[in-house]
């Protein structure tokens, strides 16, 4: 709350709140499906400033959090071969594998290197062409095209020292897996606007109108998210349930063509287990045929790894929406940002990891 007077269009807030609280007259529960959208609530107290009978819950919309632990060791293990130079984003070197992290295998002496795009590790292979160059390519459909483009110019240019750990992942299976939950409480979605602005809206429609749950495409700032919660709670209370684009400045409803034609040359649709959910069907994406060569887990025989997660860890509840970070027992005590024990805690995007830095004095 101490943040929302900093912001620039507070008084927008205000009305917006103002706004939603005409509207709504009975209990609804919403969730977003993006970790900036969770960081923007939490930070700014969005959730305190809703009527008491609207409820707004976290889903898993953090890539990184919802990347198993199998793939992480996969990484760890990868990054411990001699030959091998892992390259990834620098919030996944803290992410735990069932052992340890890559943050702990570089200090051990495995070759772990930040990189800001995978086209930087595609550059590193023409300076080490005496090694074998591999990127975890770990995100949503929003990172999919810049990944599916190191492949696609690696082929081109012949470059045969490099290969992708691939673990993406595809946000519309996974709303519809939480939403044949029996536990499920869902009522209507706030979908990533970053993933929609790749892939438009088209694809969210067959879910809304088969689940009867509204699904609005919302953008990062608390007036967006707000404008969402508003137009989501409008459905609602009519009786509708249709997709709609409050992010319509940086969304078209078809998406990036030309990112999607990419997307669908170099990648094929796959199944993919996510941290905490179990495996999802067609809900990741792995290299299709004709780019197999560049496939890390085929290119070094990887094997798969059977591992089970910190049982002090209650991620999984988190990520579906059913346990807050702070009924975690384990949440400011066991778990901290530099002791993390789950990827909700350490990644940028994750719930408990805004938990903690927001509200973390006044809930432990």
């Amino acid at each position: 709350m101490k943040y929302l007077d900093e912001y620039r269009d507070a008084d927008a807030v205000r009305r917006l709140t103002d706004a939603i609280a005409t509207v709504v007259t009975r209990p609804w529960v919403l969730m977003e499906v993006c970790g900036g959208q969770t960081h923007a609530i939490v930070r700014y107290g969005l959730d305190s400033l809703l009527p008491r009978d609207l409820t707004l819950i976290h889903g898993p919309g953090c890539p990184v959090c919802v990347t198993p632990t199998a793939i992480i060791d996969k990484a760890i293990a990868l990054a411990r071969r001699p030959e091998v130079v892992l390259c990834s984003f620098g919030d996944m070197l803290r992410v735990p594998g069932s052992k340890e992290d890559l943050f702990r295998a570089k200090s051990e002496g495995a070759s772990v290197r930040s990189v800001y795009s995978p086209m930087d590790a595609l550059e590193l292979t023409k300076r080490s062409p005496d090694r074998e160059v591999v990127f975890f390519a770990v995100g949503f459909e929003t990172t999919a095209p810049a990944n599916a483009m190191a492949v696609y110019q690696a082929r081109e240019q012949g470059i045969d020292n490099f290969s992708i750990l691939s673990s993406h992942a595809l946000v519309p299976p996974a709303m519809e897996a939480l939403l044949r939950s029996p536990s499920s409480q869902v009522q209507g979605f706030l979908a990533a606007g970053h993933v929609c602005a790749i892939m438009g809206c088209e694809e969210y429609e067959p879910i809304a109108a088969q689940h009867r749950v509204p699904i609005v495409v919302t953008g990062f700032e608390p007036v967006d998210i707000l404008q969402g919660v508003l137009m989501c709670v409008q459905q609602l209370e009519e009786g509708r349930f249709e997709v709609e684009n409050q992010y319509a400045r940086s969304v078209p409803r078809q998406g990036n063509g030309q990112a999607r034609d990419l997307i669908g040359k170099v990648f094929q649709v796959i199944p993919r287990d996510w941290r905490g959910m179990g495996e999802i069907p067609q809900s990741g994406l792995g290299l299709a045929p004709q780019y197999a060569q560049f496939d890390a887990e085929r290119k070094f025989e990887l094997e798969a790894i059977a591992c089970d997660d910190d049982q002090r860890c209650q991620s999984g509840l988190v990520l579906q929406g059913r346990l807050r970070p702070e009924e975690c027992p384990s949440f400011g005590k066991d778990c901290t940002p530099e002791n993390p024990l789950g990827a909700t805690m350490v990644s940028n995007e994750g719930a408990c990891a805004a938990y903690y830095r927001y509200r973390s004095r006044a809930l432990v």
